[in-house]
């Protein structure tokens, strides 16, 4: 399987470190859950469009994300691509990126995926299909991520974005593993499988909220 570039990423990395930290004030809380090691999925709550790029500069290892192809225009299609994230085409199956985000996995990577598809209420209230495939096809454990404090209002400079110097709460889980071992990848063991996820997920946010004090 292809993959895309893991030095990409790992640049991708460098330059999210220094952006996320210099702009605002993100503070990571169980970022030691994340595997050092081995194919992960980082499965993250999406309120607000900073949400990918704060993961980027705040995780403990490279992250390849599925990113809507939307967003791939003009400087930014080169530029995500170096970088090493993933397009995803959502109107329909896109086997493209599916080989590229199990290629990631086989290559011992990391995957990060918006489980609900789009930018929502952040709170995992509906959970695609696609995240219990990699992790049943792939076998890697799937992190739970939640970011808290990006859904606010947005700064005087750049409405589009958070306030400069505001803070952030990046929330990281125990890992987890959907299936049952057996690799199944039936509608059955999918179905069974998305909602052992939605359940994880939603009892970390809720536990991160606790946590962080949001």
């Amino acid at each position: 399987m292809t993959a895309p570039s893991a030095r990409g990423a790992a640049v991708g990395r460098t330059i999210g470190i220094g952006l996320m930290h210099t702009l605002w004030r993100p503070r990571v809380l169980g970022a030691w859950r994340v595997p050092a090691a081995g194919p992960v999925i980082l499965a993250v709550n999406h309120a607000h469009n900073i949400d990918g790029p704060l993961l980027m500069g705040t995780a403990p290892r490279p992250v390849h994300f599925l990113i809507k192809k939307e967003a791939f225009t003009g400087p930014l299609d080169p530029f995500l691509t170096g970088i090493g994230q993933l397009k995803v085409d959502r109107s329909g199956p896109d086997r493209t990126a599916v080989t590229g985000a199990l290629g990631v996995l086989e290559h011992g990577g990391v995957l990060g995926i918006f489980p609900e598809g789009t930018r929502s209420g952040g709170d995992f209230g509906a959970i695609r299909a696609g995240l219990a495939y990699f992790a049943v096809r792939s076998g890697a454990p799937i992190v739970p991520v939640a970011v808290l404090g990006s859904s606010g209002r947005g700064g005087r400079l750049i409405p589009a974005l958070p306030p400069l110097r505001s803070r952030f709460d990046i929330v990281f889980g125990e890992p987890f593993t959907p299936g049952d071992g057996s690799g199944r990848r039936t509608r059955r063991a999918l179905d069974e499988a998305t909602v052992h996820i939605q359940e994880r997920l939603t009892a970390h946010l809720e536990n991160a909220r606790r946590l962080s004090g949001r």
